[in-house]
């Protein structure tokens, strides 16, 4: 732990200066700060804390963040993606969180002390007893209109930091088929207690499923442009799948015409590197290409860092996972003979993230 604060007093005062805005290069294959014009490869980790969301603990905890993001950026970091919870943001239909946002507005100079930029995925909906019940009762208009109240809120706030890196509209939304009943607005697949993918619309009413997803990226988009003309718009889409294509709903072509850069989740499964490549050039598709989530989940890491290795060219930004351990803490966890086997893959993943920084 004082290895810790040493390392947060280094970084938050290391850094006199605000950081540069992230801007698409020219070339439409990378990003550049502005106005230096220098490069910049997103390399980041998904945040998270003993398996808690950041709103479970920001407000009573902030040491706990501060010494997080120093670890991060100690290990190379410089994207944290950080999903916020709808049911934290707003109090209502048409009322943001006052508290909630200006710890947003607080973690956005947090970073920009650290030199990390953030990527701010929002609308999440990952614990049931977090959503309000008002939220999924509404229509698909008034659902979506409150997002988008959610989305000028936060872009309001973002607006003001050259932290942001991106507003990231969903985590793996799906624009399903057919209808849906009342209130299914959730895949109802989660992974321990949280459930990542939600649908933006219970009923198609005729519209094909790429028109939803367009139309509803429009929507959020005309939000957060409302008080950010600059910062960076994404989704953060499912890959696709060999026997069902692109499940989410969303054409990486189609999709590509309405973000600033393409975002896509994979997670290589072993003996299948080839096959994961190959699946992420459809991404490819005019826009710089980040992998906003990967990791050792399926696969050991020799297929993993080829997989990174091998995608160096298609993609141009990966983003792993962080869970508020550092590698030492693991080795200790071992020592005392209380480290568990999902500790054990995340070291070993830890282990070669901060070797294998980007040049």
């Amino acid at each position: 732990m004082r290895w810790v604060m040493l390392v947060a007093c280094v970084v938050l005062a290391g850094s006199a200066s605000a950081l540069e805005r992230v801007e698409v290069a020219k070339d439409a294959k990378g990003f550049v700060l502005a106005p230096s014009g220098k490069a910049f490869v997103p390399w980041g980790l998904n945040y998270g804390n003993n398996h808690r969301l950041i709103e479970d603990f920001w407000d009573a905890e902030w040491a706990t963040v501060e010494g997080d993001w120093a670890e991060m950026k100690a290990m190379g970091a410089n994207v944290v993606r950080v999903h916020l919870q709808f049911g934290k943001f707003m109090k209502s239909a048409d009322r943001p969180s006052e508290k909630s946002l200006a710890l947003l507005a607080k973690l956005l100079a947090l970073s920009e002390k650290a030199g990390i930029y953030v990527d701010v995925t929002g609308l999440a909906c990952y614990r049931k007893a977090d959503v309000p019940g008002w939220y999924d009762s509404l229509s698909e208009t008034d659902r979506w209109a409150a997002q988008a109240v959610f989305w000028r809120a936060v872009a309001k706030v973002g607006a003001k930091s050259s932290a942001v890196f991106c507003y990231d509209l969903m985590n793996e939304p799906i624009t399903a088929g057919g209808k849906r009943a009342a209130g299914a607005w959730y895949s109802g697949k989660t992974l321990g207690e949280y459930d990542f993918i939600q649908v933006l619309s219970l009923d198609q009413g005729g519209r094909k499923r790429e028109e939803v997803g367009r139309d509803w990226i429009r929507q959020m988009t005309k939000a957060i442009r409302a008080e950010d003309a600059k910062g960076l718009i994404t989704v953060g889409l499912l890959p696709k799948v060999p026997k069902w294509g692109h499940m989410s709903g969303f054409d990486p072509k189609t999709t590509a015409a309405e973000v600033d850069f393409m975002c896509v989740h994979v997670y290589p499964e072993t003996g299948k590197v080839a096959e994961a490549l190959a699946m992420i050039k459809e991404f490819q598709v005019g826009k710089p290409l980040v992998i906003e989530e990967t990791f050792n989940l399926s696969c050991g890491m020799p297929d993993l860092i080829e997989f990174i290795k091998g995608s160096r060219g298609t993609a141009c930004g990966w983003v792993g996972h962080y869970d508020g351990h550092t590698v030492e803490d693991t080795d200790a966890f071992e020592k005392a003979g209380k480290m568990t086997m999902p500790q054990g893959v995340y070291r070993e993943f830890l282990k070669w993230f901060r070797t294998g920084v980007p040049e």
